[in-house]
């Protein structure tokens, strides 16, 4: 069996020491790198099933070590950060990040977080007996299996949560979906304040669905109830 390779990337060399020593404990196997270039050439050369990321490190900061990773891989990131605002939480969460815990971290609360990330990425690459359908609606095509999205023949450049949200909208046209239902469908965890979250998510996905122009075209609010896809 092949053994799981998690990325830390942190410059403080006590905090990465610290979460090496408790997933080490659970069996994986780590790789620590102390810079945002280094994460990314580790990345490049290694097989990485997950990476923990710092925001503020020396030559590349977390964020553009995510939009990195994100332009050619779709591993678990989770950001591991003493900034603590709600915006910097939903922004890590906008570019590609899958997860966000500030610091000072319960170590086992970080365990329990990289174990569900692990275990949701496994299924998601598990093969299954037949294919999703791919999903078309007007000029915009959905595909499941490729995880592509084509808007009028053009390639739309997803993060992984927005094509979540865009292919289970997408699945139930015209169904309205609570900010709830979204984020316990496509997060897979229970619902605590997160209508921020979703919010964005939906602002960023409609933005480059080409929306400024077209309000709503693809999808519309449904004041005090949810969203719903309008295709």
């Amino acid at each position: 069996m092949k053994r799981i390779t998690i990325l830390i990337a942190d410059d403080d060399a006590e905090i990465a020491g610290l979460v090496a020593l408790h997933l080490e404990k659970e069996g994986y196997h780590l790789i620590k790198v102390s810079d945002g270039r280094a994460a990314v050439q580790a990345v490049q050369t290694h097989s990485i099933d997950l990476a923990i990321l710092d925001i503020m490190m020396p030559g590349l900061d977390g964020h553009e070590v995510t939009r990195q990773i994100r332009e050619q891989h779709q591993m678990p990131i989770i950001f591991l950060s003493a900034k603590t605002s709600d915006l910097d939480k939903i922004t890590g969460l906008v570019i590609g990040a899958d997860d966000y815990m500030t610091k000072p971290f319960n170590p086992m609360e970080l365990v329990a977080r990289v174990n569900a990330q692990l275990r949701r990425s496994m299924q998601l690459s598990r093969p299954v007996s037949g294919s999703k359908a791919v999903l078309e609606a007007g000029g915009l095509i959905v595909d499941p299996d490729c995880r592509t999205v084509t808007l009028y023949g053009n390639s739309i450049e997803l993060t992984p949560k927005e094509f979540d949200i865009l292919y289970l909208m997408a699945s139930y046209p015209k169904k309205v979906f609570s900010a709830e239902q979204l984020f316990q469908q496509v997060w897979g965890e229970a619902y605590f304040e997160s209508g921020n979250t979703v919010m964005v998510h939906i602002r960023t996905l409609r933005k480059k669905l080409g929306e400024d122009q077209n309000k709503n075209k693809w999808i519309k609010t449904i004041w005090g109830v949810g969203y719903t896809f309008n295709g």
